[in-house]
């Protein structure tokens, strides 16, 4: 048996460029991996088939689970159809919550089961297993602690992540449907002449020109395409957003389609953190004051 660590993300910019015939988004997005982890653990068991079980939580243990269809991905592309894996999930991530839980899940099974059969499978091959599973899955299968990605999410470019910050990311504890929220802005990009020929307004020119962005740049440049339309949903995104700043956050801003809120507390702020946290964790249990990757 192997245990392996799945971490989540949250997004620092994301911009929506257009829609592709396929009904995917094009996008523009800068990721980084923060230190809060769901934990894996992955077994060989004798006869074939997956054996999935989520304790604690009330995720389906079958095909519609990704860690499970990931399991059965790679055994497939490996010729193993005829061997069983055993899955234990342990959860911390919160669920539908635009940290990447279930990506980071699906690529942890990937890596983990290349290690345990002994696959040889290289980063590559297995970034393009996880891409048939989601956009997401291929940040995950790369060591990379921040990328920034475009495409529908798959094509990633590494760089330096950002330092110097801790991040209170806040759960209110309501799911948010990755696909709802990119219909809904497709359904209102019309008002900002979404197109399928937009010239990007992103960062990506200066992530070229540049090895590392500056934090200050980037804390004026945090922006989230889709914070507009879960928040105009849900006031409690809004609501979060002010409660981190006038705590002393130096940016605040919705992570991927929601429903969590991150704040970037510098280090030299790190008790002020503590105590936002502290006050946040007793209306949210899903509060958390992380390390980002480096």
């Amino acid at each position: 048996m192997i245990t392996v660590q799945a971490p989540a993300k949250i997004n620092l910019f994301l911009k929506i460029i257009g829609k592709r015939p396929d009904g995917y988004h094009e996008l523009e997005t800068l990721m980084q991996k923060v230190a809060l982890y769901d934990e894996l653990e992955l077994s060989i068991i004798n006869g074939p088939g997956i054996v999935l079980s989520c304790p604690d939580t009330d995720l389906p243990e079958d095909e519609r689970n990704i860690a499970f269809r990931a399991a059965q991905l790679f055994l497939s592309s490996i010729g193993k159809k005829e061997q069983g894996v055993r899955i234990t999930l342990h959860k911390q991530i919160p669920m539908a919550a635009g940290l990447g839980g279930g990506s980071s899940d699906a690529a942890a099974v990937l890596k983990g089961l290349n290690q345990l059969f002994q696959a040889n499978c290289s980063t590559e091959e297995l970034a393009a297993i996880g891409l048939q599973l989601g956009a997401d899955v291929p940040l995950f299968i790369y060591d990379y602690p921040a990328a920034w990605a475009t495409g529908i999410g798959e094509q990633l470019k590494a760089v330096k992540p950002l330092c110097g910050f801790k991040a209170l990311l806040v759960n209110p504890g309501i799911a948010v449907s990755t696909q709802w929220a990119y219909q809904t802005f497709s359904q209102t990009a019309e008002r900002i002449k979404l197109t399928e020929g937009t010239t990007p307004f992103t960062l990506s020119n200066l992530l070229l020109q540049v090895e590392q962005p500056s934090s200050i740049r980037l804390l004026q440049e945090l922006y989230n395409d889709l914070e507009a339309v879960t928040a105009a949903r849900y006031n409690v995104i809004s609501t979060l957003k002010e409660r981190l700043l006038v705590a002393g956050a130096s940016g605040a801003l919705m992570s991927g389609s929601g429903s969590t809120v991150f704040g970037l507390f510098a280090n030299i702020k790190t008790e002020q953190a503590k105590q936002c946290c502290q006050e946040l964790k007793k209306e949210y249990g899903q509060t958390y004051l992380v390390e980002l990757l480096q």
